[in-house]
C-alpha cells in the first residue's frame, strides 16, 4: 500500500528526471513575451517536435496533420512521455466553429480485474501498477492518429510519418533534459526484467547523439500500414511477446479490438469566454467547468494575482472540485457519470456553501456531491495553423518511461496507465489521487484521467489554445494559467512562467512551487488553516495566444525544453 510519503517521493522523482523541470529558475532570466507570428504556431515539449509541426504547416498541412507529425516525433526525442506504447486525449476547432474530441485513452486488457493487484489478504502490492508488464494498458496512440487522419488530415500519411523516422534513424542530440532522463531510467531494467534498449544505455551527455534504429523500424511499419503496422502483424507479435515473456496480458485480441472513440466536447462559458475541454473518460473537461464556474462570481480580477482571498478562494474550490472527481467520475461507457448533475449551476452553487472567506474548510469535511438518480508524465502540444483550426492534445504513458518496460525489438516504451485506476478504493495512485467504484478496473474500460487539453473562444473567435502534463496537477495548472490571462491580464508568456499552487482534496495540503508565494502570504493562509508542502515545479503549460491584432502568441514553459515555434 502505497503511503502519503511514498506518493511524494514517486511525484518528486517524476519532476526531477522525467518532468525535465527546472528547479529555482531565476524570474529574471524568463521571457516576458511568446514567440509572434502572424500566420501559425506550434507549443511542445521538444525543440525538434516543434519544427516538425511548423515543417508540415509551411508544406500546407492543418492543424491535425501537424498534431500528428509532432505526436510521432515525440515519440523518438522524448521518450519520457512521447508515445506510440500509450495514450490521450484530443482537443480540436475548426475555423468554422465546430468542435470535436478523440479519445485515445488506454484500455484495460481483457485478462485485467479489480483486484489483480492486491495480495491474498486484500491489500496492494506496492509497484505493481506501476512498474513491470502487468502495469500496461492497451495502447491508444496510434490508433487516434489514424482516426483524426482519416477524419480531419489532408496531407498524406507517409508525410506526417517522414520526420519522426527520419529522426529515429539517422539521430538526433539530447538536451541536457533528456540526457539526464536516459541515465534515470536504466535503474529500472533490471527490476522490469526489460530487453536491454537498442542504443539506449550507456551514460548520456548533453549533445550526445541517439540513433534508434528498432523504433524507426516500427515507425515504418505504421507509415507502410497504417493502423494495421502496430495493432497486427511484426509489432503486434513483438508487443504480445513482451508481455508473455514479462508476466504481462495485453494479447493480440486486446491490440485487435482497441478503438479510439469521438466524444462531445465539455462547453461552458466564463466571464464572456467559451471554453471547449474534453469530456470523461478525462476528468478535465467537468473538472475545469466546475472550477470556473464557482470562480466566477468572485473579483479575483480586483484582489490580484497571489493574494490571499485569491488563493484562499480557489484552494476552497479546488478541494470540492477533487472530491467529486474521486466519486463520480470515470469512463462513461461502464459508469453512468452524472455530467449533467456536476455541471448543475444549482448544484454547483450549493457545493460553496460550506466556503468560509476566513477560514479553511478541512478536507475531513468535504465529501462528494449526491445525485439522486443517476491520472504524471505527460506531454502537451498547442497548434494553430494558418487556415484558423486549432488542435490541443495532451498525451502520456502515466509516469516517466510509462512501466520501465520496451518491447523487444520495437524501441518503445510502454506505459503504465493501470495505476490510474482505482486500485483498491480509499488507496491513493502514484499522484495521491484518490478513487473509488466509478473507476474501479474492468475488462476493456478506460482509466480515468486528469488530462486536460482545452481551446477558448472570445466573441466566437478563437482566443486560446491550452493545456499541461503534471498528472493531478494539470487540471489546476489549465484553470490557473486561464485565469492569469483574463483576470489577471497577463500576456501568454507570463500566464505561462507564473508561479502556480494545486489542492486536490488529499492529501489536506496546498502545493506550491519554490518561491510562489511570500512568507506574508503564507502566513496569513496558515491562521486560516492552510499548510504547504513545496515543490520544484508544477506542470509545463505550452500554450498559444490569439491577441487582438489577429497574431499568435505561443508560450512554451520555461520550465523545461519546451519550445514555441511559428510563421
Amino acid at each position: 500500500m502505497l503511503k502519503r510519503h511514498q506518493v511524494h517521493i514517486l511525484v518528486i522523482l517524476l519532476v526531477a528526471f522525467t518532468g525535465c523541470q527546472k528547479d529555482g529558475l531565476p524570474t529574471e532570466t524568463l521571457p516576458r513575451e511568446g514567440v509572434i507570428a502572424s500566420n501559425a504556431m506550434v507549443v511542445t515539449a521538444h525543440p525538434l517536435a516543434s519544427e516538425v509541426g511548423v515543417k508540415i504547416l509551411k508544406a500546407g498541412g492543418n492543424a491535425v496533420d501537424a498534431a500528428i507529425a509532432v505526436q510521432f516525433a515525440l515519440a523518438v526525442v522524448y521518450p519520457a512521455a512521447g508515445n506510440i506504447g500509450g495514450g490521450g486525449f484530443m482537443v480540436f476547432r475548426k475555423n468554422d466553429g465546430s468542435t470535436d474530441c478523440l479519445d485515445f485513452r488506454e484500455a484495460a486488457p481483457m485478462a485485467a480485474n479489480r483486484d489483480m493487484y492486491l495480495d491474498k489478504n486484500g491489500e496492494v502490492i506496492e509497484g505493481l501498477s506501476l512498474k513491470g508488464h502487468l502495469a500496461s494498458g492497451v495502447p491508444g496512440s496510434v490508433d487516434g492518429m489514424v482516426n483524426a487522419h482519416q477524419k480531419y488530415g489532408t496531407l498524406p500519411w507517409k508525410d506526417l510519418l517522414q520526420p519522426a523516422i527520419d529522426l529515429a534513424e539517422n539521430g538526433f542530440l539530447l538536451t541536457e533534459n533528456e540526457a539526464g532522463g536516459l541515465n534515470w531510467v536504466q535503474q529500472f531494467f533490471d527490476e522490469t526484467n526489460t530487453v536491454i534498449p537498442e542504443n539506449l544505455t550507456g551514460e548520456w551527455e548533453a549533445g550526445d547523439k541517439v540513433v534508434m534504429k528498432d523504433l524507426a523500424a516500427t515507425l515504418k511499419r505504421i507509415q507502410d500500414l497504417g493502423r494495421a503496422g502496430f495493432y497486427e502483424g511484426e509489432t503486434a507479435r513483438l508487443i504480445t511477446e513482451e508481455m508473455e515473456r514479462g508476466g504481462g496480458i495485453i494479447t493480440r485480441e486486446d491490440l485487435t479490438v482497441y478503438k479510439s472513440v469521438w466524444r462531445p466536447a465539455i462547453k461552458g462559458s466564463y466571464k464572456g469566454y467559451k471554453f471547449i475541454s474534453m469530456p470523461p473518460p478525462s476528468s478535465g473537461g467537468v473538472a475545469l467547468y466546475q472550477l470556473l464556474k464557482m470562480t466566477e462570481p468572485h473579483p479575483i480580477e480586483k484582489w490580484g494575482y497571489g493574494d490571499p482571498r485569491t488563493i484562499h478562494l480557489m484552494t476552497e474550490i479546488e478541494r470540492r472540485v477533487y472530491a467529486d472527481r474521486a466519486t463520480h467520475l470515470g469512463d462513461p461507457d461502464f459508469y453512468i457519470v452524472p455530467v449533467k448533475e456536476l455541471l448543475d449551476s444549482v448544484y454547483l452553487a450549493g457545493r460553496m456553501r460550506s466556503f468560509s472567506p476566513e477560514k479553511a474548510t478541512p478536507s475531513d469535511s468535504i465529501k462528494a456531491g449526491v445525485f439522486i438518480g443517476e491520472s504524471n508524465q505527460t506531454t502537451h502540444f498547442s497548434i494553430v495553423d494558418k487556415y484558423g483550426n486549432a488542435v490541443a492534445i495532451t498525451t502520456t504513458l502515466n509516469g516517466g518511461y510509462g512501466s520501465k518496460v520496451v518491447v523487444g525489438n520495437g524501441g518503445f516504451f510502454l506505459n503504465n496507465e493501470m495505476d490510474d485506476f482505482s486500485i483498491k478504493p480509499g488507496v491513493p495512485n502514484m499522484f495521491g489521487l484518490l478513487g473509488g467504484e466509478a473507476n474501479a478496473i474492468s475488462p476493456t474500460k478506460r482509466m480515468l484521467s486528469s488530462m486536460t487539453p482545452t481551446i477558448l473562444e472570445k466573441d466566437g473567435r478563437l482566443f486560446m489554445v491550452v493545456g499541461t502534463p503534471g498528472g493531478s496537477t494539470i487540471i489546476t495548472s489549465v484553470y490557473q494559467t486561464i485565469l492569469n490571462v483574463i483576470d489577471h491580464n497577463m500576456n501568454m508568456q507570463q500566464a505561462v512562467n507564473a508561479k502556480r499552487f494545486h489542492h486536490q482534496w488529499y492529501p489536506d495540503e496546498i502545493t506550491i512551487e519554490k518561491g510562489g508565494l511570500s512568507d506574508e502570504v503564507m502566513e496569513e493562509l496558515e491562521e486560516m488553516g492552510h499548510s504547504f508542502e513545496t515543490r520544484s515545479a508544477i506542470g509545463r503549460v505550452d500554450a498559444i495566444l490569439v491577441r487582438p491584432d489577429g497574431t499568435l502568441e505561443g508560450a512554451a514553459d520555461p520550465r523545461g525544453d519546451d519550445m514555441a515555434s511559428g510563421y
